[in-house]
């Protein structure tokens, strides 16, 4: 291909979960350039969620004065056990969704080639092509939000296993009495360390009587509870939400050292809204935690770091994933 046309193309990426839709535009060297967000309304059921998926990403062409005849490919991470060779989402338990052809619904309504792949193989693959400079061989993300979710990559490619459902590390069962998960197991990681489980687990602290400084600012029912709020409560001496967070701090180093145990990863990266709102409060819990629990010397000379990408790291892995899509299949 000319190599000035190549400097014009552009790559949208696309995150989506069950709160939000994130849309980014990038170009060639992968630089944002404009980005929207819209909430993701699943009650809605999934046409409407499509045609919110197809809108966000309009309204992020237009606020780069670009049209959607200036993108070239559209990157796509979907919550949920995904199949990119045939752009389905098989199973997404926190949208209710079951057997969507996403990938053939966005290109029937933008006419742009798309691929998709799991939201946090994605964010996996974001954080592992533009956080190291020097590529680790085997790499273990976990990004901590409304759900829970892991990437892995083994031998520097992105690790989806027989089935294509490897990194379902949110699933983990931890606690066989603990409660209920959106999969419909019980324990679940994701339903002990989530954003969800912890705001869950404050709700009910105060339900049951308990004291928090968050009933003052949002009142006591909660509402419009974000990660944020965590970090305010706990420096302003929240005892309850420090316990709390600490209980998911635990749980989540339970987690990565079972996996350290199974996978002997060179580096552990952990992301997700949660991370970020609270990293200097909780990774050195969890590093304690891991420590305390992984077999003798398979933590040695193992990286358990913060990504620095935030809540960027979907977006920018989808683009990435939308551009090594168009090599492959111009090839």
């Amino acid at each position: 291909m000319d190599e000035t046309k190549r400097e014009n193309e552009y790559y949208i990426g696309v995150d989506f979960g069950g709160k939000k839709i994130l849309s980014g535009v990038f170009n060639n060297k992968f630089e944002c350039i404009g980005s929207t967000k819209i909430s993701t309304k699943s009650y809605r059921g999934v046409d409407a969620v499509i045609t919110r998926i197809a809108k966000c990403i309009l309204e992020a062409v237009d606020e780069c004065d670009l049209n959607i005849n200036s993108v070239s490919a559209i990157g796509i991470g979907a919550p949920g056990i995904v199949d990119p060779e045939k752009g389905v989402v098989i199973f997404a338990p926190n949208l209710h969704w079951k057997d969507v052809p996403l990938k053939q619904e966005i290109e029937n309504i933008l006419k742009v080639p798309v691929v998709i792949d799991n939201d946090v193989n994605i964010c996996t693959l974001g954080v592992y092509e533009t956080e190291f400079e020097i590529k680790p061989s085997s790499l273990i993300g976990i990004f901590i939000g409304t759900g829970i979710g892991g990437g892995i990559i083994i031998n520097g490619k992105l690790y989806s296993g027989f089935n294509k459902t490897a990194g379902e590390i949110g699933h983990i069962v931890i606690d066989v009495n603990g409660p209920k998960c959106g999969c419909g197991n019980h324990g679940c990681f994701e339903a002990l360390a989530s954003r969800s489980a912890i705001f869950r687990n404050i709700k009910q602290a105060v339900k049951n009587g308990e004291k928090t400084i968050l009933s003052e600012i949002l009142g006591n029912e909660l509402e419009d509870l974000k990660s944020g709020d965590l970090r305010k409560a706990i420096k302003r001496g929240d005892d309850l939400v420090l316990r709390i967070v600490k209980e998911a701090s635990g749980y989540i180093g339970i987690a990565v050292a079972n996996l350290i145990n199974i996978l002997s990863p060179e580096v552990v990266v952990l992301g997700g809204g949660v991370i970020e709102a609270l990293e200097d409060k909780i990774m050195p819990l969890i590093i304690e935690t891991i420590n305390k629990n992984a077999f003798p010397h398979t933590t040695d000379n193992v990286k358990i770091v913060a990504s620095k990408l935030g809540d960027d790291a979907g977006i920018v892995g989808a683009a990435i994933l939308a551009k090594n899509y168009l090599k492959l299949r111009d090839v």
